[in-house]
């Protein structure tokens, strides 16, 4: 803090060289070491009149926060004369979406979690209660075995021989003319013929 006694301006007064009177509204926020560069982005943004009139339109026990809150945007819009501090605010609320997102996010899955091993404790404790599940097969009213099955193939090809038996002997007698019912015939009438001859002698 400066004094209008010593002579020694504040850091306001300094960069603006001029002499610092007693009741200096700069003199309480800006020393006389470090003042001068804090004041010197006030002074190209909004200007020391400015400033000034700023200050004095708010109550005394306010005015050292407000110093910082101009100083600080005054800093901003140096490095961004476009968004100023909107961009570093801006910025700050997108980080603190991404925060809140990866915090719900992992709630989920500790929810998830918590529950997962809850489903697993209780399927546990009812395996050890119930006992072992045995798994039921369906039952077959006519089982095969497998020599009723070996028997089945045999009599098959059983019958299939004999089949293929008598068409091979229906075959040959109709390539050489003969039928069944010619060699009865034939019998019938040499016995009539002999019984004949029997009653006759």
């Amino acid at each position: 803090m400066a004094s209008s006694g010593t002579g020694s301006p504040c850091g306001a007064c300094k960069f603006l060289r001029r002499k610092c009177a007693s009741d200096c509204i700069f003199a309480p926020y800006f020393c006389s070491e470090q003042g001068p560069a804090r004041f010197a982005a006030i002074h190209k943004v909004f200007g020391a009149s400015n400033a000034s009139k700023l200050l004095l339109h708010i109550p005394a026990h306010d005015r050292c926060e407000a110093v910082v809150t101009i100083a600080y945007e005054a800093q901003a819009r140096i490095r961004d004369p476009v968004y100023g501090c909107v961009a570093h605010i801006f910025a700050l609320q997108q980080q603190v979406a991404y925060l809140q997102g990866q915090l719900m996010q992992v709630k989920a899955q500790l929810a998830q979690n918590a529950m997962n091993s809850h489903n697993m404790e209780s399927q546990w404790q009812g395996n050890l209660s119930g006992g072992p599940s045995i798994p039921t097969y369906p039952i077959y009213m006519n089982p095969i075995s497998p020599q009723s099955s070996l028997e089945s193939v045999e009599l098959n090809s059983a019958d299939n021989m004999n089949m293929q038996e008598i068409q091979s002997r229906e075959e040959f007698s109709n390539i050489h003319g003969y039928s069944r019912k010619r060699p009865y015939n034939s019998d019938l009438g040499e016995l009539q013929a002999l019984a004949l001859r029997m009653m006759r002698n």
